[in-house]
């Protein structure tokens, strides 16, 4: 079995000698190529090139948005002339992760170890057993996401941490929590909320503050604490959606309160959920901050989501 090790250097939780003992270890099992990320974006090219050279497996060490990257990379190869016809989860490498970021949303959602190390043990064991998950992505105009996005307050915050990390600060739980307390106080989009939803054959629903989109659940984790704003959100299953109608900051506040309670259901007449959407449009009547899988990606007014079911093999 031929695989590609993509490798991103600044993952936050392994050192050059914890990858070492990776590549020994994966090398135990398959026929392993290397490759560094050198910069945004380069995951993507590393491993459409796998995938279009033949590559069986592409294994990533980094944290959500370098899993993000190879996803997208993937998805964008173009198949063989042997695959043609065939499902893209069965045309494709499959995809194996290894936690090395943060967080790690997608590997911890996949039941795989917040550990490097043990989180290895997994897959290996998971090549040797031919064992694998054929799960369901999410697709946001012409990029895919694996767990989650976001338009307006959602993605406001995730804007925030990487400004802060930008100056030097440290990704940890209660940077997030104070950056959410911060974009509440701000007063953006307060009075006027900029954004509705758009779906086939149903009216268009107006006047809300924020959108977080799900394909699986959880949404994200504060340190070892699950935050689950659509519970039954699932790889199997379409994109889930929770939007808030207004921002004003105690009906705000209630809705984050009741988003990280352990028993999450939020609820109340600002709070618009929809489960197993097919397709969706999210517009804005002012450009609004956009996120995927957790990695800012600029302001958008208008956004066309997809469920893109059975789209990948992952071993886990």
């Amino acid at each position: 079995m031929r695989a590609l090790l993509v490798v991103n250097p600044k993952a936050t939780t392994t050192n050059e000698r914890s990858r070492d003992v990776l590549v020994r270890a994966l090398r135990s099992e398959v026929d392993l190529t290397v490759e560094y990320t050198m910069k945004r974006g380069h995951a993507a090219g590393l491993a459409r090139a796998a995938a279009e050279s033949g590559v069986d497996l592409v294994v990533t060490l980094g944290g959500d948005g370098t899993v993000n990257e190879a996803v997208n990379g993937l998805m964008t190869a173009q198949p063989s002339l042997a695959a043609r016809g065939t499902a893209p989860a069965f045309r494709l490498p499959a995809l194996a992760v290894v936690p090395g970021g943060s967080t790690n949303v997608f590997a911890r959602a996949l039941g795989l170890p917040r550990d490097w190390a043990d989180g290895t043990s997994v897959i290996l064991d998971g090549l040797r057993s031919g064992r694998h998950r054929v799960i369901g992505l999410g697709r946001a105009d012409d990029r895919y996401f694996t767990f989650t996005a976001g338009l307006g307050l959602d993605a406001a915050v995730v804007r925030r941490v990487e400004q802060a990390r930008l100056r030097g600060r440290t990704s940890t739980p209660s940077l997030y929590v104070r950056s959410m307390i911060g974009q509440i106080f701000s007063g953006e989009d307060r009075k006027s909320p900029p954004l509705s939803i758009e779906r086939p054959g149903e009216e268009p629903e107006m006047g809300l503050g924020t959108v977080i989109i799900q394909n699986t659940a959880p949404w994200t984790y504060v340190g070892d604490r699950a935050i689950n704003p659509n519970p039954e959100a699932s790889f199997d299953r379409g994109l889930d959606l929770l939007a808030v109608r207004n921002l004003y900051i105690t009906s705000t506040t209630r809705t984050v309160t009741q988003m990280v309670s352990r028993n999450a259901d939020p609820h109340g007449k600002h709070v618009l959920r929809l489960h197993d959407q097919a397709e969706f449009t999210v517009i804005a009547s002012r450009p609004q901050p956009f996120q995927l899988d957790g990695d800012y990606l600029g302001e958008r007014q208008k956004v066309h989501f997809l469920s893109v079911p059975d789209a990948l093999r992952v071993i886990c």
